[in-house]
């Protein structure tokens, strides 16, 4: 501890013990609780919710409180129900741990503390407000069981639970039995419903993926009754770590297939393995780069019997030549991908699962297809994106809930303006960590923890043994093996048994090899799971838990959770790294000396040594990597803030047009309740008058540049004339018109403004005849079409080219320019051209269309690109939820159906008769 904290005291601390007085006030009232009837329990909610002054019932509310104010008496309402359903009681530090969360901080607490139990508080505290709580989980599996096992505590207050995950949805229901069988009986009483019913629960538990994608999916609807999300009001976000700053710098991203020819990426896929590293291009490793030598430029026009690449083939061949060499130089089989029923399916690099249908953008998939001599699919076009960072800043207030936050405390603060708040463990810590083993070779520490792991094993105690890849998973499996050594396997090709393998881990004699991803979500209990006492007794004779790394991994706090996974609730057990010098990131990183040294003095490659120069060099280069992630994230976040300023411009813009002159809104909205959305949202602001705004401009535009000469002989009217005829049919009486009014004897801007209003008014009759001919409600739906199709199809073409500047500004840093200061000053230029181009678009587009329904919009396949999600079809106007529609629209591989089929989305009409495609998807 530093002299100033030793004066002033640990401000870590002094917050913990500022808590005390809340936490005592809970314990005061605990008697009291234990006293209610399960319905007197149950109705603290409706007075609750009385005193915040949110109660729906017809009660007078005599005075309008905070949650502050009703803290304790929830908190304490809470640690009751749970204590009746789930035999489980809130200790004081869970308790400190859900005040820290509630406001609005990153509690950071060692594994086995009951983080799950923890999160019921503050969610039911907010939840009160109305307007929702979210828990947000990094899979599917966290999700429904988190909310399947506090369920029954929600549900006792009174409160509903939703389940937001891949392909479903659905509301907690005691009485509900699910159909199908599921090992885990958390799971079994999810009723499934659609998506705006599991966001219009009290409390929604969801995937980061999930509530990111239904964000972007909302904002590609066409109807208001087709949206999800309401609000973004509150949110817990579990293993914060992992979600807000390991996969913060991938967007989320929801994608259209771009017809363009595979051939090429074949094509390269064969030339690039002839070019020669170091000579033909070059591989950078800290920067994951690899960039192409002149020689290599050379040889590759040699090939395909060209002078010049850059001129003759133009960025086309060079952005598949670029591709070509990334999937050859730095994307690794059975390490970064495998390949697996014809397909090349991404690896997870954070958790080391397989991402059924992910995939790389840019190009980058297909490229690898064609390496490993798969289908190469059709390249995609980004509809929406945004990133992890920008998403959970929408929200009001935002907690986090992880094991491992310390080291990247900096990075909360200055990016989500989240303090870390260490939470005392309710037992001493008691495990053992060892100092790292460093050896000469990679063989030579595979077959040092291979011993250790059998000489633990023959003692009975268990081991988990953590590695970085699946390929070493597979390899020390296989040493195993021939060792003799019963294990259980655990990486991304069988991650649907994870729980039950992680569950079991801590029996006597157990060895477990597992990926990273067991650093997360489930505990190991000592003598399994439910547990065995004897047995658990034996375990910790023997040490407890042994945890062996046998790599460290590039941020401290993957290390420090796979650590975590022994000595939880003040257990015995022992933590230990094997490191070799041929680890990628002491070979990286530095520790070339160390290397040396070690081959001079001849020490053995199976042989360790202790020695904290090289302890100091790993925590160094640690150290470098964070910093340098750190950076990376910093520089992706400034340059999406841009984007961000933009796509929330447009988004607002699209919601004003989605909920204008609803005829019957409560009709339009889910659940008919418009106190869930804010003014603006249910405001009616009339299209009609929205189109003759942008009439007015356009047409003021038109006349500025044509007339806007001193002299009237200058103007050019002919131009005017036509640029007016292009907008609706004009008689060419107005030609006359106009030049009747530049002859009169007005001043210039006069004539300017008589010219306008003329026009204007012209236009305006001619819009009045379209209505008439039309029908006002047919109108109404048009102009919102019209309207919603322009935003989007030109808002597609913004993201391509903001995607586009952003790759040119780096090259204008050799020109002593700053590429951030130079991406937001072409990004307000590209954006107000958009504003521009929405405006005359719709203008030009209004007058010639007819009648058009909105139903079935946009029916374009789209695909949903996340690290660590599978891709799934989607097109606006779809429930994801099996609840809603029945089945998934699956047309990728299909044959299209014809005209007069049953459209695959399983739409029916209200008499029960399915809807033919022509009258569905299939509209034109």
């Amino acid at each position: 501890m530093s002299i100033l904290g030793k004066i002033f005291g640990d401000a870590n601390e002094r917050y913990i013990k500022s808590l005390q007085p809340i936490v005592d006030e809970i314990n005061e009232l605990e008697k009291d609780f234990e006293k209610f009837s399960d319905e007197e329990l149950r109705n603290l909610t409706v007075e609750f919710k009385r005193r915040l002054g949110i109660n729906r019932d017809p009660i007078p509310v005599t005075g309008i409180g905070s949650l502050l104010e009703i803290l304790p008496e929830a908190f304490a309402a809470v640690r009751e129900a749970a204590k009746r359903k789930l035999n489980q009681r809130h200790f004081d530090v869970q308790l400190a741990g859900g005040i820290v969360l509630h406001e609005g901080k990153i509690a950071e607490m060692k594994t086995g503390e009951g983080k799950t139990l923890v999160a019921t508080l503050p969610l039911y505290l907010n939840s009160l407000e109305g307007r929702g709580a979210h828990l947000v989980t990094p899979n599917d599996y966290l999700s429904r069981v988190g909310a399947g096992w506090m369920g029954p505590v929600y549900h006792a207050l009174g409160v509903s639970t939703g389940v937001i995950a891949h392909e479903f949805s659905g509301i907690y229901d005691p009485e509900f039995q699910d159909i199908q069988r599921h090992d885990d009986p958390r799971l079994s009483h999810f009723r499934p419903c659609a998506r705006h019913e599991a966001y219009a629960a009290d409390i929604t538990y969801g995937t980061n993926n999930e509530f990111g994608f239904d964000y972007l999916r909302d904002n590609l609807e066409y109807a208001p009754e087709s949206l999800r999300q309401k609000h973004h009001h509150y949110a817990i976000v579990d293993e914060v770590d992992s979600i807000l700053i390991d996969e913060a710098r991938t967007p989320l991203i929801i994608s259209a297939p771009d017809a363009e020819s595979a051939e090429l990426y074949r094509v390269f896929s064969k030339i690039v393995p002839r070019l020669k590293e170091n000579i033909d291009y070059n591989v950078d490793e800290k920067l994951r780069a690899v960039s192409i030598t002149e020689a290599g430029i050379d040889k590759v026009e040699q090939m395909l019997g060209i002078g010049n690449i850059y001129e003759e083939k133009g960025i086309r061949f060079v952005h598949h030549l670029e591709q070509a060499l990334r999937a050859q130089a730095l994307f690794t089989r059975d390490r970064d991908y495998v390949v697996k029923d014809g397909k090349v399916t991404i690896v997870d690099e954070f958790t080391g699962r397989l991402m059924p249908g992910r995939r790389w953008s840019e190009g980058l998939h297909q490229a690898v297809e064609a390496k490993e001599g798969v289908r190469v699919e059709q390249e995609s076009r980004t509809l929406a994106t945004i990133t992890f960072q920008n998403y959970f800043r929408m929200y009001k207030k935002l907690g986090g809930m992880t094991g491992t936050a310390q080291t990247s405390a900096e990075e909360f603060h200055k990016v989500y303006n989240l303090d870390v708040i260490s939470v005392p463990t309710h037992r001493p810590m008691v495990r053992r960590d060892l100092p790292d083993l460093v050896f000469r070779t990679e063989r030579g520490k595979m077959q040092a923890v291979v011993r250790e792991v059998k000489e633990r094993y023959g003692r009975g105690q268990p081991v988990l043994v953590g590695t970085v890849s699946i390929e070493k998973n597979e390899r020390l499996v296989k040493m195993l093996e021939v060792e003799g050594v019963p294990h259980e396997v655990l990486n991304a090709k069988n991650h649907e048994r994870e729980a039950l393998i992680i569950a079991q881990a801590g029996r006597a004699g157990a060895v477990t090899i597992a990926t990273n991803m067991a650093g997360r979500g489930v505990d190991i209990i000592l003598g399994g799971n439910p547990q065995d006492q004897k047995e658990a007794d034996i375990v910790r004779g023997l040490g407890g838990l042994c945890v062996i790394g046998t790599e460290r991994h590039e941020a401290r706090r993957i290390d420090n959770q796979l650590r975590g996974r022994a000595g939880r609730q003040g257990d015995s057990g022992e933590s230990q790294f094997f490191v070799s010098m041929e680890d990628d990131l002491m070979r990286i990183f530095g520790a070339e000396r160390v290397r040396r040294m070690m081959e001079t003095l001849g020490i053995p490659e199976d042989q360790p040594i202790e020695n904290r120069m090289v302890s100091r060099a790993i925590e160094a280069a640690q150290e470098k990597i964070e910093g340098f992630h750190f950076d990376a994230r910093k520089h992706v976040l400034e340059f999406d803030d841009v984007l961000n300023r933009q796509r929330d411009s447009i988004y607002r813009l699209r919601k004003d047009i989605l909920f204008s002159e609803i005829p019957n809104p409560k009709s339009q909205i889910p659940n008919g309740n418009l106190d869930n959305y804010s003014s603006s949202e249910v405001e009616k602001v009339t299209l009609r008058e929205r189109i003759f705004d942008m009439i007015k401009e356009e047409v003021s535009k038109l006349v500025e540049f044509h007339a806007s000469a001193d002299r009237i002989d200058d103007w050019n009217l002919e131009e005017i004339f036509e640029g007016v005829k292009s907008i609706a049919s004009i008689s060419d009486d107005m030609h006359h018109k106009l030049r009747e009014i530049a002859g009169e004897e007005l001043y210039g801007d006069e004539k300017r403004n008589k010219i306008g209003t003329f026009i204007f008014d012209v236009l305006e009759s001619k819009y009045e005849e379209h209505e008439k001919a039309v029908g006002d409600e047919q109108m109404r739906s048009s102009e919102r079409a019209v309207m919603l199709r322009t935003i989007d199809v030109l808002w597609m073409d913004q993201l391509d080219q903001m995607e586009h500047l952003r790759d040119s500004v780096r090259l204008r840093a050799y020109g002593q320019r700053d590429p951030l200061v130079e991406y937001k000053n072409e990004g307000v230029r590209l954006f107000r051209q958009l504003q521009a181009a929405i405006r005359s678009e719709i203008v030009h587009t209004i007058f010639k269309v007819g009648a058009i329904s909105m139903a079935g919009e946009n029916p374009r396949r789209v695909e949903e690109r996340r690290p660590d999600i599978a891709v799934s079809q989607f097109k606006p106007g779809e429930e994801s939820s099996s609840g809603k529609m029945g089945a998934s629209i699956k047309l990728k591989g299909q044959k299209e159906p014809s005209r007069n089929d049953p459209c695959p989305c399983g739409a029916a009409h209200s008499d029960g008769r399915p809807k033919k495609y022509k009258h569905c998807h299939g509209k034109i």
